[in-house]
This record gives structure tokens, C-alpha cells and sequence, in this order.
């Protein structure tokens, strides 16, 4: 039902429209306006994997584990399904929107324009948060992944740590201009290990392993489909199911990474609709099989994950998959795999450098910053920006007085909170967004990309992410459990985001746009109708 923007003109309009192929076609990009200087350039290629790179992270190779051995196979499974459709839902509700106006850093602007400048500046400074907490997350999760060749023993956490944010530093401050080629060669690499994996658990459970072992769903008997979590009986596998879908809130995402590309996107209002129709493919094909895969091929009480997770054992393999690499006494590939994983991980870590940076780069540039954030260096790189998300990175020395299981479980429960606010934004500004446009006589069929079951799965996924934002740290009340370091990690941003939203309406005395004038990018449309009435598809070169 998406609009292409092809219906071209004959004759004079037709020799006018080829005279400007080469301006759109080899520049790919928007006139100059007042809204957005960045050019299309990113082809469908790009925008596909710049959406799998930042869905793949670590917590799918790694963390997982981790949700497994509480709620044992089967409950893993279904959180994930379960969760795939919440984010299907958004998924819905953001492609309609950025369809609709293609730019860049779409959903905090759309936040700002159709509820609240406030509310705008709340979400842009709980995305960025939430882009620069995942940065010492990686790190952490790569000295976890190193300790399964025993380097705590031979070279210290720290400096580990450093040389890592000293990589990152490198990267960012001086060879940045390598960095979107690199991250989609990095992110076809997490491609290829997550469908690689998905395989080796297909031909291993049917007896192709050096112990010909056809295991089949073996894990699924014994120890169990469903594991028991801090209480017994029903409510024990209640729990482990509440368990898995904490983690599953965390783990999975997509949308929002595809959308964040719109705005140098070539030819966006026929790339990005496809763009978001594949995140559905890619949710069933890698979290959906990837749960189902990670209960197969390991048991949920395997000793050598529990020493991993519960006592962070160094020398613990951390990704499940290597452990039941190593159960099957399979020669060489854990060490591969397990150098794959630790080359995505580092990977997902500078490139949330990049976006943090980037944010709180915008941020500045709108005046929702210290403008200190919005200078530059000769060559283009936000300086400062960067050097505060470096900062942040910092955190990772946590580690160094605390176990890696126990730092990566309180960056976890950040940055789940931080996600979810960052969901029900894009869901509830999607809500505003619809009545806007009714309140001002358009019709929804006139946007050139509809959803099906539209604003009902809105409601639904708004509700499921509400109530996992308190829902994802009850654990720090039940008995013995309390602790301030995890309590604080847990429901900080929920207090986090309110504070901006009412200080920045206290300070410049904001107020809620009536439905009737909300401005719905009408100006800026129409420069990007024109680049679709214009816009020719390259020449082959």
C-alpha cells in the first residue's frame, strides 16, 4: 500500500525530469532547506544492514544464556515470540510516520512536533542515554567473552577497558570518516555468524557431531521445558517466564535503527517501507529461532554457563553456543565462534559511540544541549560530543571492583528502561500523530504507507511496554534481594525522563500543541515530494 512516487510525466515534463538525473541521481540527495543539510546517499544495502547491525548484539550470543537458566527452554521461546510481536507492533507504527517524512532522527523530532517540544527533549536526551549505556555494556561483555581464554589471569580488567575505549577514541576521533563502510561489513559479519549458528544447531541435534549424537529436543525432557525461578511449582515457572520476557524486552529491537537512517535515505518512500516490512523477517529469523535454537543445543542448568552467569568465573564460556560447542567436544570452532562473538560485540560498542554522539550532537544543534556539544573539528567529527560518550564509557571500570556478570546485569536493567520509555515515546506520539492529521482533514489514506489493524496494535504494544518498564526490575524486592546498585540501574530513567520532560516545560514554559495546529512537516514535505517526483534511479557505473 506504499506510494513509490514513480507516476512519471511525458513529454516536456519528461525531458525536464531527465535533465535533472544526474543532480539526484548521482548526488542522491535533498535540495538544501532549513529542516535537515544531510545527503541520500544510503542505499537499500546500507539501510538493511545498518538494521541488522544494531539488532544483533551481544545479548543475543551472550545474555541470553543468561534468561535461559532462569526460565528454562521453553519459556525462553515463548517470551521471544511473544515479544517479536510487541515489536512488530512498533515496527507498524513507526513506518507509517517515517514514511510519511523521512528525516533524520525522525521519532525524536516527531515527539517534540506532534506532542510537546518538552516531550521531544525528554525522549532525545533518553535515547542518548540509552545509546551511551550500551557503550560500556559492550566492553564489559568483551572482557567477559576474553575470559574464556583465561586473559584476566595474564592482563588486568582495566586495562582491557582502556584499550578499548582507547580503540573507540581511535575510531570515532580519527578515522571516521571509514566508519559506515566498516559497520556494514561488521554487520554482514553478525549476518552470517547468527544464521551459522541457527545452522550448526540444525545439524548438531540431528546427529552431524563427532559424538553422532542425534540430541534432538533432549534438553527439553531433561532437564526440562520450563525451569523454576526463585519460587517452586507454577509460580516458579511464572517467574521464569517473566524472567525471560525481561530479557527479551532488552534484546530485541530493529525498527528504531532502520529509522534513524531515513533521512539519508536514497529514494525513501520506496526504500524505507521495505526496509520496515523486513524487520519482520528478521524477527522471526533471528530472535525467534535463535530463542528456540539457544534451549536446544544447551541444557538450562549446564554447570560451566551457571559459573558464567551466577559466579562469573573467568574462565566460564559466557555464550551458550560455545558451551555446547565444548559439550559436543567440538575441536576449533568454539574458539571461531567465540572470536566472532567478541569482534561483535566491539563492534556494536563503537557503533553506539557513533549514534550516541551523534544524538546529543543534534541535541546541541537544536538547543537542547550546551552548544559546546555542536563544535566540530575540521574534519567533520563532533569532538566533544564524542569525548562525553567516551566518558560515559568509563563505567566499565565498574567491573573492576565487581564480577562481569554482576555489571553487565545493572547496564542491562538501564538500558531495558531506558528502551522500553524510548518504545512507548515512539507509540505514543504515533497516537498524536493520528489524530493530528484527522483533527486537519487528512485522511490516513493518504499517507504513502499504511499498516494493517492500525491504532489497535498501537494500544497493545503502548501497554506491554508501560507495564515492562516497572515490571523489569522486580526483582530487587522480593526477599533478599535488595540492592541499591541494581534498584538505581532499574528505575532511574523512569524518574530520569519526567524530570527533563517537566523541567524543560517549567524553564521555557512549553505547552501542549492543540491537535488542530500541530505542524505535520507540511513544508518540509513538500521539498521531499519534489525529490520523489524528480528522483531517477542511478546509472550502473
Amino acid at each position: 500500500m506504499s506510494s513509490t512516487g514513480h507516476d512519471f510525466p511525458g513529454g516536456a515534463e519528461k525531458k525536464e525530469k531527465e535533465e535533472k538525473q544526474d543532480e539526484f541521481a548521482d548526488e542522491a540527495s535533498l535540495p538544501p532547506s532549513k529542516y535537515d543539510n544531510t545527503h541520500r546517499k544510503l542505499k537499500s544495502r546500507h539501510i538493511q544492514l545498518i538494521g541488522i547491525g544494531g539488532t544483533i548484539g551481544t545479548a543475543l550470543y551472550v545474555q541470553i544464556g543468561r534468561a535461559l537458566m532462569k526460565g528454562g527452554p521453553a519459556n525462553l521461546f515463548i517470551a521471544f515470540t511473544f515479544w517479536c510481536s510487541v515489536i512488530l507492533c512498533i515496527n507498524n507504527s513507526l513506518s507509517e510516520m517515517v514514511t510519511y517524512m523521512p528525516i533524520s532522527s525522525p521519532f525524536v523530532r516527531f515527539a517534540g512536533r506532534f506532542v510537546d517540544e518538552s516531550f521531544g527533549v525528554a525522549a532525545g536526551w533518553n535515547f542518548f542515554i540509552f545509546e551511551a549505556a550500551m557503550v560500556p555494556f559492550e566492553i564489559v561483555a568483551c572482557t567477559q567473552i576474553l575470559g574464556y581464554w583465561g586473559t584476566s589471569e595474564k592482563v588486568h580488567v582495566g586495562v582491557i577497558i582502556a584499550i578499548c575505549i582507547a580503540l573507540y577514541a581511535g575510531i570515532n576521533l580519527i578515522v571516521v570518516k571509514f566508519y559506515g563502510e566498516s559497520e556494514f561489513w561488521l554487520a554482514l559479519g553478525k549476518l552470517i555468524l547468527i544464521i551459522g549458528l541457527i545452522a550448526f544447531t540444525f545439524i548438531t541435534m540431528v546427529g552431524g557431531n563427532p559424538q553422532r549424537d542425534a540430541y534432538g529436543f533432549r534438553y527439553w525432557k531433561n532437564p526440562g521445558a520450563f525451569a523454576e525461578h526463585y519460587s517452586t511449582g507454577d509460580l516458579g515457572r511464572f517467574m521464569g517466564f517473566v524472567a525471560c520476557l525481561i530479557q527479551a524486552s532488552f534484546t530485541i529491537a530493529g525498527p528504531d535503527y532502520v529509522a534513524i537512517s531515513a533521512g539519508e535515505a536514497e529514494n525513501a518512500r520506496v526504500v524505507m517501507p521495505r526496509a520496515f516490512k523486513a524487520v519482520t523477517y528478521r524477527l522471526v529469523g533471528f530472535f525467534v529461532l535463535g530463542s528456540l535454537a539457544v534451549g536446544i543445543v544447551v541444557p538450562h542448568n549446564d554447570p560451566v554457563m551457571r559459573r558464567a552467569f551466577l559466579e562469573g568465573a573467568p574462565d566460564a564460556a559466557a555464550s551458550p553456543y560455545v558451551v555446547a560447542m565444548d559439550r559436543l567436544q567440538i575441536p576449533f570452532l568454539p574458539h571461531i565462534v567465540n572470536a566472532l562473538v567478541l569482534t561483535s560485540a566491539f563492534s556494536a560498542g563503537n557503533s553506539y559511540v557513533y549514534c550516541a554522539s551523534r544524538c546529543l550532537f543534534g541535541l546541541a544543534l537544536d538547543g537542547q544541549a550546551p552548544k559546546i556539544f555542536a563544535r566540530c573539528t575540521r574534519s567533520g567529527v563532533p569532538i566533544y560530543s564524542v569525548l562525553v560518550v567516551l566518558a560515559i564509557a568509563m563505567l566499565a571500570f565498574l567491573q573492576v571492583s565487581n564480577s562481569a556478570s554482576v555489571v553487565l546485569s545493572w547496564f542491562v536493567s538501564l538500558v531495558t528502561a531506558s528502551q522500553l520509555i524510548n518504545f512507548s515515546v515512539i507509540l505514543y506520539t504515533y497516537l498524536r500523530f493520528r489524530r493530528a492529521l484527522a483533527a486537519q482533514g487528512t485522511p490516513m489514506s493518504a499517507l504513502p504507507y499504511m499498516t494493517r489493524w492500525q491504532p489497535y496494535t498501537t494500544y497493545f504494544a503502548l501497554t506491554c511496554t508501560l507495564v515492562m518498564c516497572f515490571v523489569s526490575g522486580y526483582e530487587v524486592f522480593l526477599p533478599g534481594n535488595w540492592n541499591i546498585p541494581t534498584f538505581l540501574f532499574s528505575y532511574t530513567m523512569i524518574a530520569v525522563f519526567p524530570l527533563i520532560w517537566v523541567a524543560w516545560k517549567t524553564l521555557k514554559r512549553t505547552s501542549r500543541v492543540p491537535l488542530e495546529e500541530v505542524n505535520t512537516f507540511r513544508e518540509e514535505r513538500e521539498v521531499i515530494d519534489e525529490y520523489q517526483r524528480n528522483y531517477v534511479a542511478p546509472k550502473p557505473r
